[in-house]
C-alpha cells in the first residue's frame, strides 16, 4: 500500500495478512515521495504491527529518492528493492549493510539472471512483479498467465535453491472473486509461499489458497503416524494407506503440519 495513505497504513495493523509492504515506489507520485518517506519512517517508529512483518519498498538506488528511502526504512523488517538485479542489490547492501533484502523480479534482466540474483548475501525473498515483467516482455498473460509460466517456475526454483521465500505477483481485478481464487490457487500450485495483494478484500482468498487444507493436514498426520508405527526409518520404505512411502514423503508431511501449526498459532 502507498506509505502516503495514513488511513490504509493504520488499517493494515489489523488485517489478517503476514506482511505489510509500505510502498515508496510505483504507488507514490514523485511530488508525494518525501511525504510518503516520512510517513513510512513514522509507521516504523510507531510499531503496533503484531506478528506481521513490515517491509518498505524503496525507490531504486539510482533514482533521486533511493538513498533517502533507505535511511527512512531503517528499522523495518526488510527492504524491498524494485526492478532488482545483482548490481542494484549490491548498491543497496552497501548503503544499508544491516538490512534484510527482498528483491522484485520484474525485468528481463532479472529472469535471465535468477541464479545470481538469488545468491546475493542478505536476500530473504523473491517477489514476482508480474505487471512490469509482462510489460517489458511485451507478452499478454491472459487469465492463465501462460507466457509467464517459465519465469514463475524459475523464480520458485531459484528461491528454493537458496532458501528464500517466493511470493507470486498481484492480481489486478478487484471485482472478480472467482478469478482471484483461481490465481491464488495457481500460485500455490507453482510452489509460491504466498501472493502480493493490492486490496484487503483479496486477503481471505490468498490465505485460503496458501494454507494447508483440513483434509491435507489430516492426511499428513496419518502418514507421519503410520510411518512411525511401521518403523519406517529402519525400513526405508513402507506401505501406508495403499501407497509406498519414503522418508521424503514424511519430511513433506511434517513440513505441512508445521505450517498448519504456525498458522493456527497466529490465528
Amino acid at each position: 500500500m502507498p506509505a502516503s495513505n495514513p488511513r490504509a497504513v493504520d488499517k493494515a495493523r489489523g488485517l489478517e495478512c503476514d506482511v505489510v509492504v509500505l510502498d515508496l515506489e510505483d504507488a507514490v507520485a514523485p511530488a508525494d515521495k518525501p511525504r510518503a518517506r516520512d510517513a513510512a519512517a513514522a509507521a516504523i517508529a510507531a510499531g503496533g504491527w503484531g506478528g506481521r512483518e513490515l517491509v518498505v519498498r524503496v525507490n531504486a538506488p539510482d533514482t533521486p529518492w533511493g538513498h533517502d528511502d533507505l535511511a527512512a526504512a531503517a528499522g523495518a523488517d526488510a527492504v524491498l528493492v524494485p526492478k532488482a538485479d545483482a548490481m542494484s542489490l549490491a548498491a543497496v547492501r552497501a548503503a544499508a549493510p544491516g538490512a534484510t533484502l527482498w528483491a522484485m523480479v520484474e525485468t528481463a534482466r532479472a529472469v535471465i539472471a535468477l541464479p545470481a540474483l538469488a545468491a546475493v548475501p542478505g536476500l530473504a525473498a523473491l517477489v514476482v512483479g508480474t505487471n512490469d515483467l509482462a510489460r517489458e516482455l511485451r507478452c499478454v498473460p491472459g487469465a492463465d498467465r501462460l507466457p509467464l509460466w517459465p519465469h514463475l517456475a524459475g523464480t520458485v526454483a531459484a528461491a528454493r535453491a537458496h532458501g528464500l521465500a517466493a511470493l507470486d505477483g498481484v492480481f489486478n481485478a478487484l471485482d472478480d472473486p472467482a478469478e482471484l481464487a483461481a490465481a491464488c490457487a495457481q500460485g500455490a500450485r507453482f510452489g509460491f509461499d504466498g501472493k502480493s495483494l493490492i486490496h484487503p478484500a483479496q486477503i481471505a482468498a490468498a490465505n485460503a489458497a496458501f494454507s494447508p487444507a483440513a483434509a491435507a493436514v489430516a492426511a499428513a498426520g496419518a502418514l507421519v503416524a503410520g510411518w512411525a508405527a511401521a518403523g519406517g526409518d529402519a525400513a526405508g520404505v513402507v506401505r501406508i494407506g495403499g501407497r509406498m512411502v519414503e522418508r521424503l514423503h514424511v519430511d513433506e508431511a511434517e513440513a505441512l503440519l508445521a505450517r498448519a501449526a504456525a498458522i493456527a498459532a497466529r490465528a
